[in-house]
């Protein structure tokens, strides 16, 4: 059976289901015929108007540290449960590291006892591979080759949440899968102080504003397509092989953040160019490659979004949604 039929008529649970990466493997959950696709998420770093909407998507606005709630979306007793719900992301856990611990650690925690009493045939959890891997970690980054010498509390929880799905996994049997993803973008990301590059980017470029790039712009980044993830994640949550494992999703590719800041300028007219600021103290990686071959082998993961047409889809998306987008940006 292929991705398509084995979601069909299923109950899925998607945790954190409003942000970029979750409403987008909603959307494609809805699309494969899913019976129902459950969104949990607080809307915390989210907003409903991201949520796609479908007959058999449905949305609870709630947290994953509510048991009220966790009781409410695990009386649809979900067939496949998606983790993807965070307190994002590096800045955000400096600043912020006890609600960091609360949702990356008891989060997950309290996700993984509610399906292990349902006994969900796939647990699918949201890990970072721009964060398990540290200084010590050989490029391009391979699974084995994690790090305990990190730099930021999102990346300790990261790790932390590994640790319990591999707990669950090794104690009780539930069937768990570690995705190790690499710089996310895509349609759906809204920007903000504690968001990614490439929506900040488009963002002020947009506003007629000059890109701020911490460093010399010469540091790479494995820029990943959201689809491809989307991919990913979907084949995590049915093939066997995958049990168990940790597997990165990334794109296996470097690219230099001043190419991005010069591409977006580009692509939104913006003539402001470019402006160098202060590294941050926790910004120690000045280069971020994935090895995507265990993904490929266990997988069947192949990439298919170049990087520069990744990046039209998201201006197309922001100027289809500039409203919107304008209004919830959070600096």
């Amino acid at each position: 059976m292929g991705i398509a039929e084995e979601y069909e008529g299923e109950v899925v649970l998607v945790t954190g289901g409003a942000g970029c990466i979750g409403s987008n493997l909603c959307k494609k959950l809805a699309e494969l015929n899913a019976k129902r696709v459950i969104i949990l998420d607080d809307l915390s770093s989210a907003y409903e108007w991201n949520i796609p909407k479908a007959k058999n998507i449905v949305f609870v606005n709630g947290s994953v540290l509510d048991d009220e709630m966790l009781k409410r979306v695990f009386k649809f007793k979900p067939d496949y449960v998606f983790h993807l719900a965070a307190h994002f992301a590096n800045q955000n856990s400096v600043d912020n590291p006890e609600t960091d611990l609360m949702v990356n650690g008891q989060g997950i925690l309290k996700v993984l006892q509610y399906a292990n009493l349902v006994n969900v045939k796939r647990f699918v959890y949201s890990s970072s591979g721009c964060g398990v891997y540290g200084l010590d970690s050989k490029m391009p980054f391979e699974e084995p080759d994690i790090s305990i010498s990190l730099h930021t509390p999102y990346q300790v929880t990261k790790l932390l949440g590994e640790l319990y799905t591999n707990y669950f996994h090794n104690l009780y049997g539930l069937p768990i899968v570690n995705a190790r993803f690499f710089n996310v973008y895509g349609p759906g990301e809204v920007p903000g102080r504690y968001r990614n590059v490439i929506p900040n980017f488009f963002y002020w470029a947009m506003n007629k504003q000059a890109l701020p790039i911490t460093g010399d712009g010469t540091e790479t980044r494995d820029w990943t397509y959201v689809d491809d993830i989307i991919d990913g994640l979907l084949a995590m949550g049915i093939r066997e092989e995958a049990v168990g494992e940790a597997i990165n999703l990334g794109s296996g590719e470097e690219h230099r953040v001043i190419d991005l800041a010069n591409r977006v300028n580009a692509l939104a007219s913006n003539g402001a160019g470019v402006m160098h600021v202060e590294r941050r103290d926790w910004d120690v990686k000045h280069r971020l490659l994935s090895s995507i071959d265990k993904a490929k082998k266990l997988l069947g993961y192949e990439p298919q979004t170049e990087f520069e047409a990744g990046l039209d889809k998201v201006q197309a998306w922001f100027v289809e949604n500039w409203e919107n987008i304008d209004r919830s940006a959070e600096f």
